[in-house]
């Protein structure tokens, strides 16, 4: 972390005047970015969106398999191109199949900023549960400040399910993180997708998990899609 990010970090815990404690407007928090996907050659400029996680954002569905057309990042983008015609816009994906969020922050400055974002999105509860909730936040911290320092927009996505945890107990570590995720994205105000609550809903609805589900812990196409569809409310 530099000196000017590390004043940031300062000033910001410091200081409870100048963040809000409320969720980033899906309406709003993206306003200045979709004005400029709607503008047509020659006033348009390519557009880039990172998303930097685990393997669920890299495309794995039942391991080895890597469908990186139907995971979410890729389902985003066709939304936005459907949406905006006229953008030009980059899926940049800097996710590692089975890293957690310590390895992410270290590589955050020279694999993620390094690509002068318009959007960061940050996917790594799932696997975050092997550092616990203390260092995966200390780690959220840092990549969220780092973007913040350099007025990249943020959205964190707290965990897709693992068939392993009971999704309908509201106890589990995976609902801790996804509490932790929701708390961060507070405090800071930015974006948000509750994966988690997506997929409880789902089941509270009566729909079996394992139909969104293509291994135990990997979301098939159709998951894939739920997160997707809740990232393009931000797009709307």
């Amino acid at each position: 972390m530099n000196i000017k990010t590390s004043l940031l970090v300062f000033i910001l815990l410091s200081s409870k005047s100048i963040y809000s404690q409320d969720l980033a407007s899906k309406e709003f928090y993206l306003e200045k970015i979709k004005v400029e996907m709607k503008l047509a050659w020659p006033k348009n400029r390519t557009i880039n969106l990172v998303f930097h996680g685990h393997s669920v954002p890299a495309g794995y569905f039942k391991t080895p398999i890597v469908n990186t057309l139907a995971s979410y990042p890729y389902l985003v983008l066709d939304q936005i191109k459907s949406q905006y015609p006229f953008t030009v816009v980059n899926i940049i994906n800097t996710s590692i199949g089975g890293e957690n969020s310590e390895s992410g922050e270290k590589r955050f400055e020279s694999e993620v900023l390094i690509h002068k974002p318009d959007v960061v999105f940050i996917d790594y509860a799932l696997n975050d549960r092997v550092i616990g909730l203390a260092r995966a936040k200390n780690a959220w911290e840092k990549m969220i400040l780092a973007a913040i320092d350099k007025n990249i927009k943020v959205i964190l996505l707290t965990p897709s399910p693992d068939q392993t945890v009971d999704i309908k107990d509201d106890q589990t570590i995976l609902d801790q993180h996804a509490a932790q995720i929701r708390a961060l994205s507070k405090y800071f105000n930015v974006g948000l997708i509750d994966t988690y609550q997506l997929f409880k809903n789902k089941t509270k609805e009566g729909f079996d998990l394992v139909n969104y589900m293509s291994q135990v812990n990997h979301p098939n196409e159709k998951g894939h899609r739920l997160i997707a569809d809740e990232i393009m409310e931000y797009f709307k």
